[in-house]
């Protein structure tokens, strides 16, 4: 079994500046007009890709907040096979795996679908939020950032 070597809030203690610098580019997207679901989606896909338990649940989580249908969140690691994604989703999901996996490169097919569901500034913000969770993923599997547990339900913990 692995260890923290470090935490998430040792981070945001050690390098505030690298802290705030990554945080405000993972909120571009989004600022941006990018739907929030979807952004999700895709630093959720992401984070599986790269190994990164911390962020998976945070991304879980939050996505659960937020209202992303938990059939979409079970199936986000098999989304070629789930019909449950709409074009969209999977033009941002195969965009996600192609910038995430760089050595395989960005296909034609891959750009071309994305560029079909997706505007040029929508498609620079949206490989600005996968560029941010990336960066993540990077500190959260480094220093294997512990994940935070899923929160109690009230009507679970009156049981």
């Amino acid at each position: 079994m692995s260890h923290a070597r470090s935490e998430y809030e040792d981070f945001k203690k050690i390098a505030p500046d690298v802290y705030d610098l990554v945080l405000a580019l993972g909120q571009l997207a989004a600022k941006a007009g990018l739907d929030k679901q979807l952004i999700e989606l895709v630093k959720l896909r992401a984070s599986q890709i790269n190994g990164c338990a911390f962020c998976v649940q945070h991304h879980v989580l939050l996505s659960e907040r937020i209202g992303v249908p938990v059939d979409k969140l079970h199936l986000v690691a098999v989304w070629r096979e789930a019909p449950i994604f709409s074009p969209r989703e999977r033009a941002a999901l195969a965009w996600a795996e192609a910038l995430t996996v760089l050595p395989d490169g960005v296909s034609e097919d891959v750009y071309a679908e994305a560029a079909r569901e997706f505007s040029e500034t929508e498609l620079m913000y949206l490989t600005s939020a996968v560029a941010s969770i990336n960066v993540w993923n990077r500190f959260g599997a480094a220093f294997r950032w512990t994940p935070a547990p899923r929160p109690v339900a009230a009507n679970a913990a009156a049981s």
